[in-house]
């Protein structure tokens, strides 16, 4: 049994940033869902259940987990749940007490002995990149002497000490894990999913793990999938892009939810090359960086991207330095122009609180977004999570107010930053945040645009309207 547990209601534990969302985004359960697809590959019978994404109890999941009575439980976790997560665990194992309950996920990778010392109802937790390291445990547990000192990547007790294995190999061949799609279809209602930048119904998909780029707050490269860009076969990816216009006909757009897509430039134009050639024409978007060339740009759009999700972070280019982002204002501004050149829309993504932040900074940041000008813009405080750089440097500068992780989120499960510098505490940081919205969206011009936008675009116009509906009492709350 794999499972996001309950917490929140629409809780987004398996985003960079986890949380319940502003504009109402709920992610797929993406890492134990392809998981579930190795289990099920290798034989198992397994069960894949999202209860923040099916409104679920605790109560409701523990009458389906005494039901269907899993020797093998696998709990995602993030910072922020850690808590409720293992409490999770302690009551399944309460009607299931042989269940072997294993933790996985950013957080459980970047503290695993900790996370293990929380609950002695937890009996491992699977390190990082864990599809193999999960299956392995599951072939050794179905033997009459299982050997955990054999299957890498686990942290485990062993005569009342803490063990950890050797590292499970990073996968190369990720055109040996199933469809990610094959799965949501077997187990998930894929309409209760929704990504506010998207159009919705989406399917999310990932072509490639980990990411060159060496920013020192995201999350996945640091604890999960590596600083290299390893990546499944332009041919593999046009056959689940075929397999999902098949097996999901209303579905609007692909969401390749990759670190950074754009990453192997190369890569990418093969991919949009073959999807023309295979007259795929499904919408799609992605993870981009702020410097694809306008050539590709075009290539992207004949072959079917509608939007690509950028980090500019920053408006200040000291603090792009500081947080290791590697790119240039200049060149940001230039990828607006042949964005828009090219007709695709930009969801823009701008961080507060980084390295060296001031108000100063963080408001030279606002207006460098209303420069921009993307057709979305989320502006959040600085989420530091364990296993990042980032939060090893406001751990040593001690500017973080609390180490509770129940503290990451607010009492409504929205982010909740627990950095506080002289002169820009935290509360200046959500302030500023809520301000660069307001600045940003309630603009005449803006509101105008999207108007129209909603007018001439059918498409366009039901994701602003499920999107705004949700968002709209945040950006109009004092």
């Amino acid at each position: 049994m794999l499972l996001n547990p309950p917490f929140f209601p629409k809780f987004s534990r398996s985003s960079r940033s986890p949380a319940v969302a502003k504009g109402g985004t709920i992610y797929y359960p993406l890492w134990l869902s392809y998981a579930a697809g190795v289990l099920e590959k290798e034989g198992f019978e397994t069960m894949l259940l999202d209860a923040p994404a099916e409104s679920l109890s605790l109560g409701q999941v523990a009458e389906k987990a005494a039901e269907f009575k899993p020797r093998l439980l696998v709990v995602d976790t993030s910072t922020a749940s850690i808590h409720n997560d293992v409490k999770v665990v302690e009551e399944l194992k309460k009607k299931n007490p042989k269940a072997f309950a294993v933790l996985v996920g950013p957080h459980a990778s970047a503290l695993p002995s900790e996370s293990l010392k929380l609950s002695k109802k937890i009996d491992a937790i699977a390190r990082h990149e864990y599809d193999y390291i999960i299956r392995d445990l599951a072939l050794e547990l179905s033997k009459k002497k299982p050997a955990l000192s054999k299957v890498k990547g686990l942290t485990f007790r062993k005569n009342g000490k803490i063990r950890s294995n050797k590292e499970m190999p990073l996968i190369h061949d990720l055109d040996e894990i199933p469809f990610a799609s094959k799965v949501y279809k077997k187990h998930l209602n894929y309409k209760n999913y929704f990504y506010s930048a998207n159009l919705w119904p989406e399917i999310t998909i990932v072509t490639g793990r980990g990411c060159p780029h060496k920013c020192t707050f995201c999350v996945w490269p640091q604890t999960m999938m590596g600083r290299s860009y390893r990546y499944r076969s332009v041919e593999n990816v046009v056959e689940e892009f075929k397999y999902i216009k098949e097996s999901f006909p209303d579905a609007k757009e692909v969401f390749i939810e990759d670190d950074t897509l754009t990453a192997d430039r190369e890569r990418v134009r093969q991919l949009c090359q073959r999807l023309i050639e295979e007259k795929i024409g499904l919408a799609w978007s992605c993870n981009a960086r702020a410097d694809v060339d306008l050539q590709t740009l075009q290539l992207m759009k004949k072959a079917g991207c509608r939007l690509m999700c950028v980090g500019f972070e920053s408006g200040d280019q000291q603090i792009l330095n500081n947080i290791k982002k590697g790119t240039r204002l200049e060149i940001i501004r230039q990828f607006m122009k042949d964005s828009k050149k090219a007709g695709i829309l930009v969801h823009g993504c701008f961080m507060l609180g980084n390295q060296g932040e001031t108000k100063e900074t963080v408001l030279k940041t606002i207006k460098f977004a209303k420069e921009l000008d993307p057709d979305t813009a989320q502006f959040f405080p600085i989420m530091v999570y364990p296993g990042t750089e980032s939060f090893d440097y406001f751990k040593k500068n001690k500017f973080l107010t609390t180490t509770d992780f129940a503290k990451w989120l607010d009492a409504e499960g929205l982010h909740n930053t627990i950095v506080s510098r002289p002169g820009l505490s935290a509360q200046d940081l959500v302030a500023l945040c809520d301000e660069g919205r307001r600045q940003f969206y309630l603009r005449p011009k803006y509101i105008a645009k999207k108007a129209l936008q909603s007018i001439i675009d059918g498409r366009e116009r039901k994701r602003i309207f499920k999107s705004g509906k949700t968002f709209a009492k945040y950006l109009l709350k004092k």
